[in-house]
């Protein structure tokens, strides 16, 4: 019953590599004054592929000399509440109340601007000056859900990636419009970016 899901989804993923070296996404042509920011959604259920998937990539990119940085948001998320000495007293917290309510407890030290920030920070450390980012891709959204969103963690981060485009490795649905966590929680999150590969792989 999943074989064909994982099938459509490996052919999407095939295209990656090809999208992410192509003038289009390396250098933002043609997308008017938009900003750079893509999405490639793929069924939550075929995360352990997807990540997979994500060395093997990373992999290949630093084989063709690239300058990227790949940042995993959960991993971003639980660096800035061990900075801060929360992070025992967060995995406390989240047993006694919940995920939904850990998130408005924390809405002030893990503010989506702040996760940006941070992001942003992490992503262009140590990084040779004279040799800017090509580009940045994000992953570990689901892991990182509810504290983090995707449609604000974009929004906030269109302030600080300045021309740096960017790829959102999401467990969900884009539909152009609104992003679907997991493509099982109806949401109006609305975002403008661009899909980087779409599911008839034009």
């Amino acid at each position: 019953m999943h074989q064909p899901t994982d099938k459509a989804l490996q052919a999407r993923l095939d295209l990656v590599l090809e999208r992410i070296e192509c003038p289009k996404f390396l250098k933002n042509d043609g997308l008017g004054n938009e900003v750079g920011f893509w999405i490639f959604d793929y069924p939550p259920k075929s995360e352990l592929m997807v990540r997979e998937y994500l060395t093997h990539l990373t992999g290949k990119l630093n084989k063709h000399n690239h300058h990227f940085a790949h940042i995993n948001i959960f991993q971003a998320i639980i660096d800035m509440l061990e900075a801060r000495n929360l992070l025992d007293r967060t995995f406390t917290r989240e047993k006694q109340v919940g995920a939904d309510a850990l998130r408005k407890t924390l809405s002030g030290p893990l503010s989506q601007d702040k996760v940006a920030k941070f992001i942003a920070e992490k992503a262009f450390k140590n990084k040779d000056l004279n040799k800017k980012l090509d580009f940045i891709i994000l992953s570990g959204l689901g892991n990182a859900w509810p504290l983090v969103r995707g449609h604000e963690l974009l929004s906030a981060l269109q302030d600080v990636m300045g021309e740096t485009p960017l790829i959102l490795f999401y467990p969900g649905a884009y539909s152009g419009r609104d992003l679907h966590p997991f493509d099982m929680i109806e949401s109006r999150n609305y975002y403008r970016a661009f899909k980087l590969v779409p599911e008839d792989g034009k």
